[in-house]
């Protein structure tokens, strides 16, 4: 198995770890278009130790909640608690798309500056950074291998196109420190910067 698998079963990138993280899921009501995207990868929910969110709108978490009720564990960052439930308002509106709240107190809370040796402790090379300018818990997972994995996170191409935007600009200060050689976005076509 390749280092990282990314699945797209409906408008959300997911990435596959080797190691056992999945990052991010895509809406709430797409439980079996997961299962068949990582049946068609050969990925078992039992290999799916545990689960990250680049940050908590309803298009990166959707699945949180019923994939921690089947033993997968939600890895949370420390700058995210308070933004755990952000979508649950938004998810209750519809009855028919079975969203389960995250239940938090069953997470693993890690710090960043903790992320390296936790991963590590998986089998994977990297850590996890703060990249608050999309969203105040956005993170993104930057691997020792050169592939970043961003969430929602702007592509740095069209940081010409805001005026005054610091937050953002430090987020690509901070993600190009790491010589980025492969980043996925979550919407966006994955990118291979110029080396």
């Amino acid at each position: 198995m390749d280092e990282l698998t990314v699945l797209r079963y409906g408008n959300t990138n997911t990435v596959f770890l080797r190691g056992g993280l999945l990052i991010d899921t895509d809406m709430a009501g797409t439980l079996q278009a997961f299962y068949r995207a990582i049946k068609s990868r050969g990925i078992r929910v039992s290999d799916i130790r545990y689960l990250l969110a680049t940050h908590y709108h309803p298009d990166h978490m959707g699945l949180a909640g019923e994939l921690t009720e089947m033993g997968v564990r939600l890895l949370l960052v420390d700058v995210q608690r308070e933004y755990v439930h952000f979508s649950d308002r938004i998810f209750a509106r519809d009855k028919r798309l079975n969203y389960r709240p995250v239940d938090e107190s069953r997470a693993e809370i890690i710090t960043c500056s903790g992320s390296r040796r936790f991963l590590a402790g998986l089998g994977i090379s990297g850590e996890i950074v703060p990249t608050p300018s999309h969203s105040p818990d956005s993170v993104s997972v930057i691997l020792d291998s050169g592939c970043c994995i961003v969430g929602d996170l702007e592509p740095s191409e069209y940081l010409d196109a805001y005026e005054d935007n610091p937050a953002l600009q430090r987020d690509w200060e901070l993600i190009n420190s790491f010589s980025p050689k492969r980043i996925i976005y979550a919407h966006a076509n994955e990118k291979c910067p110029d080396l």
